[in-house]
């Protein structure tokens, strides 16, 4: 039998948090993907199946600012944007769904720029 990939791993952790977890229009679901060069969130209501409120180190406005997109400075930033976007919105209040990552890095570093703008999880 071959030995489970650090990519199975991280979607069965996945799978088993996305058990527990899921977005309502009061709390929506605040979700993360990490790739090896950008970072992106999304606020999600699972009730609705629709995206509210979306930030990603691609984006236009944030790639001015930031160098290189898989960093931690990179993931703060993206943490202050999806906050500012989602208070617009009038969302105070979400559900951390950090996509199997482990909740270190950038991951963490994205979860603190949020919280520091304001967002409540």
């Amino acid at each position: 039998m071959a030995k489970a990939s650090r990519k199975d791993k991280r979607l069965k952790r996945h799978e088993r948090v996305r058990r527990e977890l899921s977005g309502t229009p009061e709390r929506p679901r605040l979700c993360v993907f990490r790739s090896n060069k950008n970072i992106s969130a999304q606020i999600i209501d699972d009730v609705n199946q629709r995206t509210l409120v979306a930030a990603s180190s691609l984006d236009k406005e944030l790639k001015d600012i930031i160098e290189n997109g898989g960093n931690k400075e990179a993931a703060k930033k993206v943490g202050e944007a999806i906050a500012k976007r989602a208070f617009e919105k009038g969302i105070e209040t979400v559900s951390f769904d950090r996509g199997g990552f482990l909740y270190h890095g950038r991951v963490k570093e994205l979860a603190d720029g949020a919280r520091e703008a304001g967002l409540k999880f």
